[in-house]
Order: C-alpha cells, then sequence, then structure tokens
C-alpha cells in the first residue's frame, strides 16, 4: 500500500492543522477536526497498552542538564536537543526522549524479579531542534508528543516483549489501515556518535536479529541508524513523495539500566540488572496523523473520523428529527453533524461529506416512521432502517475499530 497524497497540503484543506509564522517553524497546532482525530487515536493506543499489561505514568516535559549527562544523550545526542536555560543557578533542558524519566521513575521503588516485566508507558512531549531546512507538516516538527513505553525485564524476558511489541504494532497499522514499507534492523555506524560497550550491542543485536527471525518477517539490516544507546527495529513508511520515515520501533537497552543503577531483587535475595526494551507502537501522534492522511487522503477509518455520522434533512420539516439524531449518537460517543437544506440542495450536501463514513437521509417518510435512509462513504446504499438499529450497528463498529464500514461488528 503506496501513501497518494501530500499531507501538509491535503490536512491544510481539510482543516484539521496549520501553522503560523509568530509561532514558529515545526510547531503546528491543532484545528478541532484535527484535534478530534488526535484525540480518538491517543485514546485507542492507550486502551491498547491497558489491555496489553501497561502501566501509564506522566513526567515532566524539562529535566536538569544532569539528568541528560547521566543518561548519555548530553555526550550522544547534544546536537539534536534545545540549548540549555539557565534557572536560579541550575541548567534546565527540554527533554530530547522519555526515557531518562522513565528510568528514574523505576528506580523511585524497590522491585521483585515477580514484578517483571514492568510495563511502563506514557503520552508525552519531547522536543527536537530540527533544523529548518528538514521541517515539514507534521511529519517532522520541533514539539513531539510520543506514544512511548519502557519495559523494565529480565534478560530472558527480552524476546517476548519485544515479539509482543511487534504483533501490538501489527495490531495497531491493522486498525489504522496503513502498511508497512518494511521493516528495518538499525545497527550502529562508524563515529563517536554511539556508547562504547562492544559486548552490550552484540548482545542486543543478537536478542533483535533472533525476534526478527522467528516473526518471518522480511527486514533489511542499516548500518549507522540505531540509537546511541543500543539497536532498533524500524518500521518504516513511506509518503507520497516517496520519503521514508520510520514510524514505529522497537529497542533493546542495555546501557541506561547501568548508567541509572537500576536493579531489582532476584529470587536468589540479590541485587540484578534490568534490561530495558524502549517501544512506541503508533510512534509520534504528529507522524502517524500525517502518514494517516497520506494514506487515506481525508477518507479515515470511522473509527477515526473526524465527522462520523451527517444527518441530512431533505427539508425543514425533517429538521427536528435530525437534530434529535444528533443527540442520541453524541450520548453515544459519536461525532455527528447536522447538515440542513440551508447547506444547498441534498446532492451539494453529499458530495461536500463525501469523506464522512456515513451519510444519513431523512425524508417525510423515514421522520414519520422513525427511520433514516443510510448512504455509505463507499457508494453503497442501503434500505431504510430504524434509527435505533443504525446507530446501534455504527457504535458497534467504532468500538470494535473496524476496518468495514458495514461489516458484522461481531466478527
Amino acid at each position: 500500500m503506496t501513501a497518494k497524497h501530500d499531507h501538509r497540503k491535503l490536512g491544510r484543506e481539510l482543516g484539521l492543522f496549520d501553522t503560523d509564522p509568530p509561532i514558529g517553524a515545526g510547531l503546528p497546532y491543532w484545528l478541532p477536526d484535527g484535534a478530534a482525530v488526535r484525540h480518538t487515536l491517543e485514546e485507542y493506543i492507550r486502551g491498547a497498552e491497558r489491555r496489553a499489561g501497561y502501566q501509564h505514568v506522566y513526567s515532566p516535559v524539562l529535566g536538569k542538564r544532569e539528568l541528560y549527562e547521566i543518561s548519555g544523550h548530553w555526550a550522544h545526542y547534544n546536537d539534536d536537543m534545545f540549548p540549555p536555560m539557565d534557572l536560579g543557578g541550575e541548567q534546565v533542558v527540554l527533554r530530547p526522549s522519555l526515557c531518562p524519566h522513565h528510568a528514574v521513575i523505576y528506580r523511585s521503588r524497590s522491585h521483585s524479579y515477580r514484578e517483571l516485566p514492568l510495563r511502563m508507558a506514557e503520552l508525552g512531549g519531547m522536543y527536537r531542534s530540527e533544523l529548518s531546512g528538514v521541517l515539514g507538516g507534521l511529519t517532522r516538527v520541533r514539539a513531539i508528543q510520543l506514544n512511548d513505553a519502557h519495559i523494565f525485564c529480565t534478560l530472558d524476558q527480552v524476546a517476548e516483549e519485544a515479539r509482543a511489541a511487534l504483533e501490538m504494532i501489527g495490531q495497531a497499522y491493522e486498525a489504522l489501515g496503513i502498511a508497512p514499507t518494511r521493516y528495518r534492523l538499525s545497527l550502529p555506524g562508524a563515529g563517536g556518535k554511539y556508547v562504547a560497550a562492544p559486548e552490550k550491542w552484540q548482545r542486543s543485536t543478537a536478542l533483535l536479529t533472533d525476534v526478527l527471525d522467528r516473526s518471518g518477517l522480511p527486514y533489511e539490516a542499516a548500518e549507522g541508524e540505531a540509537a546511541f544507546y543500543g539497536p532498533k527495529i524500524d518500521v518504516q513508511v513511506t509518503d507520497g513523495a516517496g520519503r521514508e520515515s520510520t514510524l514505529s520501533t522497537v529497542q533493546v537497552d542495555f546501557h541506561q539500566p547501568e548508567q541509572f543503577d537500576l536493579h531489582y531483587i532476584g529470587a536468589d535475595g540479590a541485587k540484578h540488572r534490568p534490561v530495558m526494551v524502549h517501544r512506541s507502537i503508533i510512534g509520534s501522534v504528529e507522524r502517524a496523523v500525517a502518514q494517516l492522511i497520506e494514506q487515506h487522503g481525508g477518507a479515515f477509518p470511522a473509527w477515526l473520523a473526524p465527522t462520523q455520522l451527517v444527518i441530512l434533512p431533505i427539508s425543514d420539516t425533517e429538521l427536528p428529527n435530525a437534530a434529535a439524531l444528533a443527540r442520541r449518537c453524541t450520548r453515544l460517543g459519536l461525532r455527528a453533524q447536522v447538515a440542513g437544506p440551508d447547506r444547498g440542495s441534498l446532492g451539494a450536501r453529499i458530495r461536500e461529506a463525501r469523506l464522512v463514513p456515513y451519510q444519513a437521509v431523512i425524508g417525510a417518510k423515514e421522520a414519520a416512521d422513525d427511520h433514516v435512509a443510510l448512504r455509505l462513504r463507499d457508494g453503497r446504499r442501503l434500505d431504510p432502517q430504524p434509527v435505533s438499529e443504525v446507530i446501534d450497528r455504527i457504535s458497534a463498529l467504532v468500538s470494535a475499530h473496524s476496518a468495514d464500514l458495514w461489516a458484522d461488528a461481531a466478527s
């Protein structure tokens, strides 16, 4: 599946996001329809993580420079960080990653081997000092909302946790209706960008290679693409112009648990060092929405659509029925709007709502029977049906994150 659209142009045309010079380059703002997509996406991934045994946390977007010196970001990632800010004799930094904060949260409590794997997740802000020449739309931004998580586990749990993360990525992509371009095993390259720990690199690379081999997924190895602390499995996507970027990732990290002196108490009563598995299922919310726009051209899966149902009364006489239906939908958590006759002919209103998954037409007969004549975005027209049956079916499909507009929601 290849992306066909330019999200920078289409996202603005559809009223999803925009930018403004006084706010700054690489700092888009979200308009109401875009905020609806973003909120729905965030709730979806939080729910998926809860079901997979993750615990959610919140952590500050700032940290003292010392925090990033300990993690290694200051030595190996400084070029991509914003300059430190002087504050009361200390220097604080906008964080470029969430992992140091999560390491500190783990360290704040003692842990037994019985608690592991401990899966810690956060939809959190982070900041990258991207050069203006590489910024574009939602794909490359300076303020990032990342679907991040860190799994603290024993060495013999690493492979299963990485495998489970890959499975979650596959499930999310199916629900989102997007497909990866390729899987990449990202390895270190030459130079001082990477921490000098050959044995740790060999162990972590071997673990991820085995996970990929056992998964049966085709992949390519690429040198110079690893994180500074360890190798990665990167899930690559392609935009409408053929540019490739990383959306999701799974990483194995022996470095930061050592830097932060993390440990757990083993069955033998002694202290042991956990391994840290970094994983992001949908990557940054910004890049995920960019890819959704590119892939679907604004015709999002019904559960993600900014407006899921548009109600089309044929005349003013049916407006009370349309308003009542909209209220019922809202109470059920559906995003519905009424497009009345004041917005043009029925045909014009149907064309205007071409990207909306469901169009409910109400004429005199439908209003009298408490029915609607439903039109689906894919062109199907259904016979008039009771309002209650229609909204129950749509609600079930949306709740199931179904890719089909009118399949059996229970299937």
